[in-house]
C-alpha cells in the first residue's frame, strides 16, 4: 500500500492562550490521515522559526488567515504525490518552498504543523502509535519529567525574574510516579502560598502565580513545598530553573527587577552560580542570553559537572548551533522545539547532535499550546531521556502528561524510565 499524499489542508484553531493558530491536516492515498497543531512561545528567541501573523485589528493582530492561504496556494500543491514516510525530502521540500533560513515566508506556524502532520499521516499509515514509528524497532526510554510550580517573566506578567521554578524526580522509578511525586509537590506548595498569601491564580503553563519578595523567596518556598510534601530535596525531588535571561538582558548586563539590580554578565553568571550552591538545583535553562556565550561559558564552567545547563534561546533547536556552542563548552543540554525550528526533520538533527556529545536533551513544549500530545511521543520514540511540558495543571498540559502514562502502560514490562540517565554522563553518575 502507498503512502502518497492525498491532500493538504490547513484552518485557523485556538491556543491555550486563546490566540490563532495553525492546525493542518494531512491525508493519504491509502485514507490514513494525521494532524497536527502548531505551538507559539512568549518567551523567543531571535533566531528561531517565525511566525506568521495577520496584524491588524482583528484578534490582536495574531490572525493566521495568510498562513493558511499560503498552506493552501503553495505548500499542498507541492506536497501532493510525495511519500510521507519520506519525512526528510518533505521538510526539505517545505524549507525550500519557503526560501527563507527563519520561514518567515511561508510562517513557521503553517510549516511546523504541515510538517507534524506528515509525520503523523505516516505512523497512522504503518499503523504504529507515533512513538513507535519513531522508534523504529530500537530501545526507548520515557522521558524524565520536568514540570512548573511557580511561573514567572514572560508567562505569569513578570511577578519573578526567573521564568520557571520547576521540579525533577530522577530517582522516581516511573513515570507515574514522577508524576505522583509532583503532584503532592504541586498541592503542598498551594497550600503555602495560601498560608502566606496572596495567591494571584496559575501562570501561563499552569503553575502558580504568586507574589514574592525576591527571586530567591521562590527559591525558600519551593524548597519549604518539596519538604511539606513528604519528600526529600536533594534526595527524591530537585528544583530546576529556567532563567529565561534573554528577557532579562544581554552581554551588557541583565536587570533583576524583583531584586532591584543591575547585573553586568560575571554577576550575573555568580548568582546563578551561587543559588545552585544554596539550593537543590539540578538544572538550569538558559542562564545568559542568547548571544552572550561568556556568561553561558561562566556558569557551566563553575557547574556544569554536576548541574544540567541547558540551552535554549542560545540554540533554537539548531543543529549547527548545538556544534557551536559544544565547540564552546556553554552548556551540556539542549531543550528541542519542533516549532523553534519549524520542521520535524531538524528538530531531530538538532537533538541528534546534542546526543553526540553527550549531553541531556529536552523536548519541550511552548506556553501558547493545545490538545496535540505530539511531543509526548517524540519525547519518547527519540528517545530525548526529558520531556518539559509546563506544570501539574491545565488541559494542555496535562493531555501530554497523560498521553506519556497511557505509552507507559502500551510499554508493559519492556518500560523503562530515563530517570538519571537522561542527564550529561558526569551528572548521571553523581546521581546513581
Amino acid at each position: 500500500m502507498t503512502a502518497r499524499i492525498a491532500s493538504v489542508i490547513a484552518r485557523q484553531v485556538w491556543d491555550s492562550r486563546g490566540r490563532p493558530t495553525v492546525e493542518a491536516e494531512v491525508t493519504l492515498d491509502s485514507g490514513a490521515s494525521g494532524r497536527a497543531i502548531a505551538p507559539a512561545g512568549a518567551s523567543r528567541g531571535a533566531h528561531e522559526a517565525i511566525d506568521l501573523r495577520d496584524g491588524g485589528a482583528a484578534f490582536g493582530g495574531y490572525g493566521v488567515s495568510r498562513a493558511v492561504s499560503g498552506v493552501a496556494a503553495e505548500i499542498a500543491p507541492a506536497l501532493i504525490g510525495m511519500d510521507a514516510r519520506d519525512q526528510a525530502l518533505v521538510d526539505q521540500t517545505l524549507c525550500a518552498l519557503d526560501g527563507t533560513a527563519n520561514k518567515a515566508r511561508l510562517g513557521g506556524n503553517a510549516i511546523v504543523a504541515v510538517s507534524l502532520a506528515v509525520l503523523h499521516a505516516a505512523a497512522a499509515q504503518a499503523r504504529e502509535p507515533l512513538w513507535r514509528y519513531l522508534a523504529d524497532g530500537r530501545p526507548v526510554r520515557l522521558p524524565l519529567p520536568e514540570i512548573q510550580i511557580f511561573g514567572g517573566g514572560a508567562h505569569a506578567g513578570r511577578r519573578t525574574d526567573v521564568q520557571d521554578f520547576m521540579v525533577m524526580c530522577p530517582k522516581a522509578g516511573s513515570f507515574r510516579r514522577a508524576l505522583e511525586i509532583t503532584d503532592d509537590v504541586y498541592r503542598a506548595a498551594g497550600r503555602l502560598m495560601q498560608e502566606r498569601g496572596p495567591l494571584s491564580g496559575v501562570a501561563d503553563e499552569g503553575g502558580w502565580w504568586p507574589d514574592f519578595q525576591s527571586n530567591e523567596d521562590a527559591l525558600d518556598v519551593l524548597t519549604k513545598a518539596i519538604e511539606a510534601s513528604g519528600h526529600r530535596a536533594g534526595e527524591d525531588v530537585w528544583i530546576s530553573l529556567d532563567i529565561a535571561a534573554n528577557e532579562l538582558g544581554d552581554a551588557s548586563g541583565y536587570t533583576l527587577a524583583l531584586d532591584d539590580r543591575r547585573l553586568s554578565g560575571e554577576e550575573m553568571a555568580a548568582r546563578i552560580i551561587e543559588w545552585c550552591g544554596r539550593y537543590p538545583i539540578l538544572s538550569v535553562e538558559d542562564p545568559a542570553g542568547q548571544d552572550d556565550w561568556q556568561t553561558m561559558g561562566r556558569v557551566m564552567a563553575a557547574i556544569g559537572n554536576r548541574v544540567q545547563v541547558i540551552g535554549d534561546d542560545v540554540l533554537v533547536t539548531n543543529a549547527q548551533r548545538v556544534e557551536r556552542a559544544a565547540a564552546a563548552g556553554v552548556c551540556n543540554a539542549a531543550l528541542i522545539k519542533v516549532n523553534q525550528v519549524g520542521t520535524v526533520s531538524e528538530a531531530k538533527a538538532a537533538l541528534d547532535a546534542a546526543q553526540a556529545h553527550g549531553w541531556g536533551t529536552l523536548v519541550s513544549a511552548r506556553s501558547g499550546e493545545s490538545e496535540d500530545v505530539a511531543i509526548a511521543h517524540l519525547s519518547t520514540g527519540w528517545n530525548a531521556g526529558q520531556l518539559k511540558v509546563g506544570s501539574f495543571t491545565r488541559s494542555e498540559r496535562m493531555a501530554k502528561w497523560n498521553e506519556v502514562l497511557r505509552i507507559e502502560e502500551a510499554m508493559g514490562s519492556q518500560a523503562v524510565y530515563a530517570g538519571a540517565s537522561a542527564f550529561a554522563a558526569g551528572i548521571a553518575e553523581l546521581l546513581a
